[in-house]
């Protein structure tokens, strides 16, 4: 029972009682299929089990840690895109006779555009360090430079968006597209929500 009372299995392509369900319809990660994995009195030989029994949890979690930082890097990515875009929109994109980033407060939205990706970059690095040499706080580390990477990737698309105007929400131009595949990094490899739970436990357990 509990996590002790889960085993990691390999179940091949034709094993009997293994089923796909159909493409999931999403709002954004069009480009990558998703669709349920049904098992069905599916009998696995002993011979297919990896690790010792009751390791299945572990080594799943041994795996999140390093999800969760590629996620982060794919948002950081994302926001790094838009946070392109927004520049060149804003210099080139004139009112009243003179450049959007003209304004002061347009470039205090790049200037925190800029600082929250340059600080996610730093934390998943750090974390990818730790995680690297096998430091007892990696995990938590991991989580932070997750949630932190995610939020600010999805908040830089939504920013870069906002300054595009009515042209961002439009899909000739491809902010639109960032947000929505942005979008589900807060949700992928344990929720943000998660995240913050695996944080303060770490903290309260020291």
């Amino acid at each position: 029972e509990g996590p002790r009372g889960i085993s990691c299995l390999a179940v091949e392509a034709d094993t009997l009682g293994l089923s796909f369900g159909a493409n999931e319809r999403k709002l954004g990660w069009n480009s990558q299929p998703t669709a349920a994995v049904m098992f069905e009195d599916c009998r696995v030989p002993i011979a297919n089990r990896i690790g010792d029994e009751g390791m299945g949890f572990k080594i799943a979690m041994q795996g999140l840690d390093g999800g969760r930082l590629s996620i982060g890097t794919c948002s950081i990515g994302a926001g790094k895109a838009c946070y392109d875009l927004a520049r060149e929109y804003v210099t080139v994109r004139e009112q009243f006779g003179a450049p959007l980033a003209n304004n002061q407060t347009i470039q205090f939205k790049l200037a925190d555009m800029a600082t929250k990706l340059h600080t996610a970059r730093l934390m998943v690095r750090q974390a990818a360090t730790m995680l690297d040499n096998k430091d007892p706080n990696a995990t938590a580390f991991c989580a932070m430079a997750k949630r932190v990477a995610t939020d600010a990737g999805f908040e830089v698309c939504n920013d870069a968006l906002q300054l595009h105007g009515g042209y961002g929400y439009l899909q000739d131009y491809p902010i639109e597209r960032y947000l929505r595949d942005a979008r589900v990094h807060q949700i992928l490899e344990g929720t943000n929500e998660i995240m913050r739970l695996i944080i303060g436990r770490s903290i309260l357990q020291k």
